[in-house]
């Protein structure tokens, strides 16, 4: 049971006329398949309700959580206490001019990429078959076969700590490998601008094709995940590492050490939260002990 007044930001929602769901189970918003319910969710719908919402909780003391597509967070069985500002359908409008694509924060990568071949754009291709929102990419600057999201960013709006919202260049990003200036911060991303290039349609989507077509093959995407578990250790790879310790297919209850690639741990059979937990601590505890080398999660987990 919460302790907090969550009729004010209900008002707050029902004056922008965004949905408001009351215990929504968090399992059914990540990609983990794994959490317990929330007390509250809201659809943000505008940039204004969001800014309103965060200034809000934090003038109220309520715990809020920013959640996108859930790709790449691990929550609780217990729930999320407080309020979960989802930025999702609602919130996800897109579109171009010339050859720069505006889109809001939870509009989904894939079908900002299906929106870049449908004109011919060409620079977004690596981002294809990344399972989140284009928000989220921004905030880790995700990446994959040789392109990041600083190769395409233009710019983007945020609200800041203080409820500006405010517009940042993509060179005043510091965006580097799994960060930028709005990771581990208040900071909350709204809308960002995507510059591409003119380029040949048929092309495009046969980079697209091939792309896909080897995370199939590669990746375990048949099991629920954050995608990778672990950040890239300097000057070597996570799965690698892993693997050499004998980890792979490693299981702690529903959770395993995909056997495809060891590098993501998969909900394979109903895990629970601590299940995943605890697999990730077995395979710091042992990569650690085998190598000296004390691997990083880069799945947000969140309690």
């Amino acid at each position: 049971m919460s302790f907090f007044d969550l009729d004010i930001p209900a008002r707050t929602a029902e004056k922008y006329g965004a949905e408001v769901l009351y215990d929504e189970p968090m399992k059914e918003h990540t990609t983990f398949r794994i959490g317990g319910a929330c007390d509250m969710m809201i659809k943000i719908n505008c940039e204004a309700l969001l800014r309103d919402l965060m200034q809000c909780c934090k003038e109220c003391g309520i715990p809020y959580y920013i959640i996108g597509r859930g790709s790449n967070v691990l929550i609780s069985d217990n729930g999320l206490k407080g309020v979960v500002l989802l930025l999702g359908s609602d919130f996800a409008a897109a579109h171009i001019s010339g050859n720069v694509i505006e889109c809001q924060a939870g509009a989904l990568l894939s079908a900002v990429c299906g929106l870049a071949l449908d004109n011919s754009l060409t620079g977004l291709e690596f981002a294809y078959g990344i399972p989140g929102t284009v928000g989220g990419a921004v905030y880790m600057n995700a990446g994959a076969y040789g392109g990041e999201m600083k190769d395409v960013i233009q710019s983007c709006r945020y609200i800041d700590e203080n409820g500006e919202i405010r517009t940042v260049s993509c060179d005043k990003m510091e965006l580097g490998y799994r960060h930028s200036i709005f990771t581990d911060t208040d900071r909350c991303i709204t809308s960002v601008s995507l510059k591409l290039e003119n380029g040949d349609k048929g092309a495009i989507k046969e980079r697209m094709d091939t792309l896909m077509a080897r995370r199939k093959e590669k990746q375990p995407l048949e099991y629920p995940s954050a995608g990778s578990t672990f950040k890239r250790p300097a000057g070597d790879f996570a799965a690698r590492l892993i693997e050499a310790s004998n980890l792979k297919g490693l299981s702690v209850g529903g959770a395993q050490v995909s056997e495809k690639h060891s590098g993501f741990i998969v909900n394979k059979n109903g895990a629970s939260f601590e299940d995943v937990r605890a697999l990730i601590g077995m395979v710091k505890e042992r990569v650690y002990s085998d190598t000296g080398v004390m691997l990083e999660c880069e799945v947000l987990i969140m309690e």
